[in-house]
């Protein structure tokens, strides 16, 4: 049974929704974990809206603890969803959410939607953080999101001790001419990585839709049965 895993930067909705919704769908994820929630009120109607949109459901209704959560699809089973603050400088929102699935049928999985500092010294911290919360998680884990460096940071090389980066590494930012890996997808080892594929999204609606390309990964949950393609 596989999982896909993505990972999407939303700019705080702030481009053009609909463009980003046809993105989404034509990834068809499983789980996807946002930046960049918006904090501009009606919070709960824009997410809800979005996740409709996108052919998801948005069960992690908490923005108060950081610009990331995760929407999922009616083939995931959301077992728990909890958000967490990091520390930040004056004026700047940064968390990460935690989602426990499980692929109907299979194992539970930890997804975790990062969005990590414009500083390095606090990336490194937030990583520290993070990597301590996953370590009282039972049984395989992904962590997904926009690390603000790339992978010659030390924050990216932390979460390379535990775990190992399994999107493809190419650029997501900016969207229209990237240049840059910032958004990328690691899974504990126990979590194979199956043959990427490619999806039949628009240039048009990439470029309109954020500042960010998202990410996404195709995993074999363990100890579930095998299929071929997105779970």
């Amino acid at each position: 049974m596989s999982l896909r895993v993505a990972s999407y930067n939303l700019r705080a909705l702030q481009d053009d929704v609909a463009a980003l919704a046809r993105t989404v769908r034509a990834v068809d994820p499983d789980v996807l974990c946002l930046q960049e929630v918006p904090w501009i009120p009606p919070v709960a109607t824009r997410v809800t809206d979005l996740a409709r949109r996108c052919g998801l459901v948005w069960s992690g209704r908490d923005h108060r603890s950081g610009q990331t959560s995760v929407l999922t699809s009616l083939r995931t089973q959301v077992l728990s969803v909890t958000h967490h603050p990091l520390p930040a400088r004056r004026g700047d929102r940064r968390g990460y959410a935690v989602t426990r699935v499980a692929p109907f049928g299979g194992p539970a999985v930890s997804v975790v939607s990062v969005h990590l500092s414009l500083d390095a010294p606090e990336r490194v911290r937030h990583a520290r953080q993070i990597l301590a919360s996953l370590d009282a998680l039972p049984g395989p884990a992904v962590l997904a999101g926009d690390l603000n460096e790339q992978e010659d940071g030390q924050a990216w090389q932390l979460f390379g001790q535990r775990m190992r980066v399994v999107s493809p590494l190419v650029p997501t930012y900016p969207a229209n001419r990237p240049d840059r890996v910032l958004d990328v997808v690691f899974a504990t080892p126990d979590l194979r990585v199956l043959p990427h594929q490619e999806v039949p999204w628009l240039y048009e609606d990439l470029v309109a839709a954020s500042d960010h390309r998202p990410v996404w990964v195709d995993l074999e949950v363990p100890g579930a049965p095998t299929a071929s393609g997105a779970g």
